[in-house]
């Protein structure tokens, strides 16, 4: 399979995808803050469910992650076949 003629179109599918999953992560909610790694902070420890548009974000931030991945696998075949 020739994947070379592709590999300008999987450049910019990479640069497009890599733009939404940056804003994707911004986008996520803090867990804690940096006090909280070093034991300081909230220390209830309790567990606390995603719901609403944050289990979207997330959702959808593992969907674009390994969209990515697959782009960047393709795009470094795609490369490889164009010189």
């Amino acid at each position: 399979m020739d994947l070379g003629p592709f590999a300008p179109y999987l450049a910019v599918a990479e640069i497009i995808l890599a733009i939404v999953l940056v804003a994707l992560v911004l986008l996520q909610a803090k867990g804690t803050d940096l006090g909280g790694f070093m034991g300081g902070g909230d220390t209830s420890g309790g567990y606390r469910t995603r719901r609403g548009i944050e289990v979207t974000l997330y959702r959808a931030t593992i969907g674009f992650s390994v969209a990515f991945f697959i782009c960047t696998f393709l795009a470094f075949i795609a490369f490889g076949q164009a010189i």
